[in-house]
């Protein structure tokens, strides 16, 4: 019966190892005026305590937590190259910013203020391995977040992103319901926008990636970005390859993009 209990507890122990999670944290949030479902996903083999590398992975204009986990193989990425994901809701159309509304959602101040520092506390991760990227309105919001405080991530990136908020055709409709009135004294949609803010970040050492279809109704953003922090010597990786706005295109980005991470971590040649 000994010898039983032992090689069951052995299976047990080798189940508990080998176990992959996809958690789904409910955080109600001051910030934000209601609560915002996170999706977490961590490698098979995950153990508490150990240092992860971790990314936050933001999704687009009208999407939730769950569309990179829909459409995209999340748990084969995070298996693949090692690394924790973290999708939170950025609801239909935050913009991933404080709205101008002292009772709409405050966004950046949630991400500061409670997500952040929940991932961080929970997780073990560490700024030195930790990574933002998203997708259009979310590549918008990972640069910008970026931009606030580098200290707090390795490198950053934008898949498709949205780098003008005046040059958008949700300018004047969906934007406007978060920065108020599309007119030209509203310079927050100046002030917001990550082609006004990129040179914050001159003089910083950190890798942006800024990754787009050339095909792609956005790619004219991408390119003026990295003109820019060609002119500013800020070091990015500008990758533009065949594709549209569109989930194909998009699996296909994060895979690059969690390449060049994991590089990044590792200390290998990225060309300079």
């Amino acid at each position: 019966m000994k010898r039983i209990s032992f090689f069951l507890f052995l299976i047990f122990i080798a189940l508990t190892v080998t176990t992959h999670a996809q958690e789904r944290i409910v955080i109600s949030s001051p910030n934000l005026h209601t609560n915002d479902t996170v999706l977490v996903v961590t490698p098979t083999g995950y153990q508490s305590g150990i240092v992860y590398p971790t990314l936050f992975l933001l999704h687009g204009w009208s999407g939730d937590y769950s569309n990179w986990s829909t459409r995209v193989p999340l748990q084969n990425m995070s298996d693949k190259y090692g690394f924790i994901i973290v999708c939170p809701d950025g609801f239909y159309n935050s913009w991933y910013v404080n709205n101008s509304d002292p009772e709409g959602m405050q966004w950046r101040h949630f991400f500061d203020q409670e997500l952040y520092p929940l991932i961080r506390e929970r997780f073990s991760t560490v700024p030195d391995s930790c990574f933002i990227t998203g997708l259009s309105m979310g590549g918008h919001g990972s640069l910008n977040i970026f931009i606030d405080d580098p200290a707090r991530f390795r490198a950053a990136g934008s898949m498709s992103g949205v780098m003008d908020l005046r040059q958008t055709s949700l300018s004047k409709s969906e934007v406007a319901k978060v920065l108020g009135p599309f007119i030209p004294e509203n310079r927050r949609f100046d002030e917001e926008s990550v082609i006004n803010r990129v040179a914050q970040l001159q003089g910083s050492d950190k890798l942006l990636i800024i990754s787009c279809g050339y095909n792609d109704h956005l790619a004219d953003h991408s390119e003026e970005v990295a003109q820019e922090c060609k002119k500013l010597q800020i070091p990015h990786v500008l990758l533009l390859t065949p594709g549209v706005h569109s989930w194909k295109y998009w699996d296909f980005a994060l895979d690059l993009h969690l390449t060049i991470f994991n590089k990044i971590l590792k200390g290998d040649n990225l060309g300079y």
